[in-house]
């Protein structure tokens, strides 16, 4: 899979290393401390798709330039402070094999240093005068905020139909890769009409990013490194077990709802959950979702002439469903 990640990154190398540097400039600061913190994100960065979709997206309409490097620093400075608060949120001390921010530096500090990274995005743009840019991160953030506590307000009745569900992964997941790829063209000044569009693109690529990880919880050859049914102890909803409940009986409804309510801590009875959710074709209904978003994406790719970044995206999109982590 690594290999893929590097074939796909093939027509902008170039751009991706001079990238981590332009990035690690973003998060600079005069205080020792904070600089502390945003090396040690630097050295533990995941595999940065999020700034080769803007590439990308930038390279199918014209060519990488100054603009297109801001807009990259501003996705991955957002994607980053989410990263930070979410660890705090959910009390996480591992974050890529790596001790989390919150582990080494205490909540405070995290919090402080991903509201530090969110203040740098939208003053990279307003420095800049990106103010089409600006439009797009604080957008961004908004949705993804609302769709944290959209998620968290459902959770607590469990009460996720599947237009809800899809609200939450478009708000949460989808809307940062929508936003990276609506970004990489319009850094080539692209009109109201095309930023649209590739916007959609990113929204149809995130929701099936999503689905593809939401799948992993019934994977028994589960390599990301989470726990088979860490959803599921959770209490989250996810789609394959939103189906399964949906077109279940009566008798097996209120079963196993009562397992997510009350015996979510019982292995016994979260297998038995993993089973039924299989047996019931609650997989096999996800993973067709996914794939239909994923075709959806491709649809809007195939209207642009072949290029490198093309060949690229299209690699991006199958990558996104086939992966194993």
């Amino acid at each position: 899979m690594a290999n893929i990640v590097e074939e796909i990154k093939q027509p902008i190398n170039e751009e991706m290393k001079l990238f981590e540097q332009k990035f690690y400039e973003s998060m600079q600061s005069k205080v020792p401390l904070l600089d502390k913190v945003t090396r040690f994100i630097v050295t533990t960065k995941g595999k940065q798709m999020r700034p080769m979709f803007v590439f990308l997206c930038a390279r199918l309409i014209g060519n990488v330039n100054e603009k297109t490097y801001r807009g990259a620093s501003m996705i991955e400075l957002i994607h980053t402070a989410t990263l930070v608060h979410d660890d705090v949120v959910d009390e996480s001390f591992k974050r890529r094999n790596f001790f989390s921010i919150n582990a080494l530096w205490k909540n405070k500090i995290a919090v402080l240093v991903g509201d530090y990274l969110l203040s740098k995005s939208v003053l990279l743009s307003t420095d800049h005068k990106d103010y089409d840019l600006l439009s797009v991160i604080s957008r961004t953030i908004r949705e993804m905020s609302e769709g944290e506590l959209l998620q968290l307000e459902k959770a607590r009745k469990l009460d996720i139909t599947e237009d809800v569900y899809y609200e939450i992964i478009r708000q949460k997941t989808a809307t940062l890769i929508a936003a990276c790829c609506e970004i990489g063209v319009l850094s080539n000044d692209a009109d109201e009409v095309l930023a649209k569009k590739m916007q959609d693109f990113g929204t149809f690529t995130g929701m099936a990013f999503q689905i593809k990880d939401d799948l992993f919880d019934y994977l028994s050859s589960n390599v990301i490194g989470k726990p088979v049914g860490i959803d599921i102890k959770e209490q989250k909803m996810t789609l394959p077990l939103i189906h399964t409940l949906k077109t279940a009986g009566e008798k097996d409804r209120k079963y196993y709802f009562n397992t997510i309510k009350r015996y979510n801590n019982d292995q016994k009875r979260v297998k038995e959950l993993i089973a039924f959710v299989k047996s019931s074709g609650g997989l096999d209904y996800a993973i067709g979702i996914m794939k239909d978003f994923q075709q959806k994406a491709k649809d809007i790719l195939n209207e642009f002439p072949e290029s490198d970044a093309k060949r690229s995206l299209h690699s991006m999109l199958d990558y996104v469903i086939e992966r194993k982590f």
